[in-house]
């Protein structure tokens, strides 16, 4: 279990959230919304460690991130802004490289690219390829990861509807075997996801809905 007490962080002398608490369980997707510059990617980043907040704690089951750092990461996937893509290997080398790295579910590159629409396009230099199908090899690792927490920041930007889709049904399928999502997007999520509850950024204040 997840568990957000009191965050607060300011960036610029400016305040983009208080006192936020939340609580994020097993089978439970937990989307973050607020227009741009309400602090969406800093709560991502500051659950994560990599920004620091101002005031409050992240929990990870019963203890404190800040005291387990190396085990809590060790359980989440994490797809930023930036794709952490080598533009200089493949699709394949890229997935060998990252798997490597991390906990890994399986090796099985070739299917992993063929769900995000990659067939043919596995071993060409990444560097030949648009900014969309980037992301679509970063979201490859989703169909690798044996992770329990994935934090996705905008995860369906760029991609066209199949792919929406897709991603719909692999997170699904991620909730079913006990996983938990939090992620922001501006993508209504409401009608795929019957148990979504919502963060609203909004005034300095996180509304829970």
């Amino acid at each position: 279990m997840l568990e957000v007490q009191g965050l607060t962080c300011f960036r610029q002398n400016r305040c983009l959230f208080a006192g936020l608490n939340f609580v994020l369980s097993e089978h439970q997707i937990c989307q973050i919304e607020g227009p741009n510059g309400a602090g969406k990617s800093t709560l991502l980043r500051a659950i994560l460690g990599l920004f620091r907040a101002d005031e409050g704690q992240i929990i990870w089951s019963g203890k404190s991130t800040t005291q387990q750092a190396e085990l809590f990461l060790q359980q989440v996937f994490f797809l930023g802004h930036k794709f952490a893509i080598n533009s200089d290997l493949t699709p394949w080398q890229n997935l060998e490289f990252w798997s490597a790295l991390n906990p890994t579910q399986n090796d099985d590159f070739a299917s992993a690219l063929t769900k995000v629409g990659l067939t043919g396009l596995e071993h060409i230099p990444c560097h030949s390829l648009s900014a969309g199908q980037h992301r679509r090899v970063a979201l490859a690792r989703l169909w690798l990861t044996n992770t329990k927490l994935w934090v996705l920041d905008e995860p369906f930007t760029a991609i066209d509807k199949s792919g929406v889709q897709l991603l719909q049904q692999r997170f699904n399928s991620h909730l079913t075997s006990g996983g938990m999502i939090l992620l922001t997007s501006h993508q209504d999520l409401s009608q795929e996801f019957a148990q979504l509850h919502t963060i609203k950024l909004t005034d300095n204040t996180g509304e829970i809905i």
